[in-house]
């Protein structure tokens, strides 16, 4: 049986923990230039129906790492283009003997339908507004990284909350952490059934972020947003930008974090995007070592089997 990595929500606090030790330990060796294990004699295909940098790249750059290689998949060049279904797409690269998938999907589930009918193990790379596992994965290495634990800690994630599934992601993995969770951001942009979600919400930002040891900025994702949703930009930005003044409602000694891409001005100014707060680049570093521990994790036959 295939071991797949689809969401954070059903990962224990233990699994949690494996994972980013092993994450950690990854890096280490990376830096002091060590030998990491080989998952050699794997292709894995590299299947992204959106537009991606960070993710793609890191994803690719893990593999590297790993021994592996990669198939990569362009949706506007292959049979889709024609009519064929995503299932039957699937089924093309799994008789073609590919032996994993790493899939990033603008409909919730994707992921979930590709691990149904591939037969290897599938690896969540974004779906939808559903999960995006390993950039939580990564945020949660970048913070322990800079404050020790997670435990206890004020995470603050302000912003279009509706759309984003870094935030689902990260407010499962930060609240099973110990973490306490907050969703800051207009009414809007506040998913309708947020109780059903492990944070409080604000509607306020300096009510939000007070006292938050980290803040964690989503990017307004204005090609998911219905017409209405947002008044405009710029009284956005006015009432929700993390800066150089809003800051100061905050921990004096607090994070700020933006999984990308960044609208500068919009969401962030310069200052806290750049300055001695930000945590930003050591995010993007970071998830190539997540992602190393989440396809090691994957192809490795000697633990049990199972499916998160």
């Amino acid at each position: 049986m295939a071991r797949h990595l689809l969401g954070i929500r059903h990962l224990d606090k233990d699994q949690i923990e494996d994972l980013l030790s092993l994450s950690a330990d990854f890096k280490l060796r990376v830096i002091e230039g060590k030998p990491v294990p080989k998952v050699d004699k794997v292709v894995v295909g590299m299947l992204f129906f959106e537009n991606s940098t960070r993710t793609r790249v890191s994803f690719e750059q893990a593999a590297y790492y790993l021994g592996m290689k990669t198939a990569n998949f362009s949706a506007s060049s292959s049979s889709m283009s024609k009519g064929e279904t995503l299932k039957d797409t699937i089924l093309t690269l799994r008789y073609e003997r590919l032996n994993g998938l790493v899939m990033r999907h603008r409909m919730s589930g994707t992921p979930t339908l590709a691990a149904r009918h591939f037969g290897g193990p599938v690896i969540n790379a974004g779906d939808g507004q559903h999960e995006h596992p390993t950039q939580a994965l990564g945020d949660a290495l970048t913070i322990i990284e800079r404050k020790g634990d997670l435990d206890g800690l004020i995470v603050a994630i302000v912003g279009d909350v509706e759309h984003s599934r870094v935030a689902r992601s990260n407010a499962w993995l930060l609240s099973k952490m110990g973490a306490e969770v907050r969703f800051v951001g207009p009414r809007t942009l506040i998913p309708p059934h947020s109780a059903m979600l492990p944070g409080s919400v604000y509607y306020d930002l300096a009510t939000g972020i007070a006292n938050a040891d980290v803040i964690i900025c989503l990017r307004l994702q204005k090609e998911r947003m219905s017409e209405g949703m947002l008044s405009s930009v710029g009284e956005y930005a006015a009432m929700y930008q993390v800066n150089r003044e809003t800051l100061k409602y905050a921990s004096p000694d607090c994070l700020v974090m933006h999984p990308g891409p960044l609208n500068r001005g919009i969401e962030v100014d310069d200052y806290s995007a750049d300055g001695e707060q930000s945590a930003i680049h050591s995010q993007i570093e970071n998830g190539v070592f997540v992602r190393m521990a989440s396809l090691y994790w994957a192809f490795t036959e000697n633990r049990e089997s199972e499916t998160i």
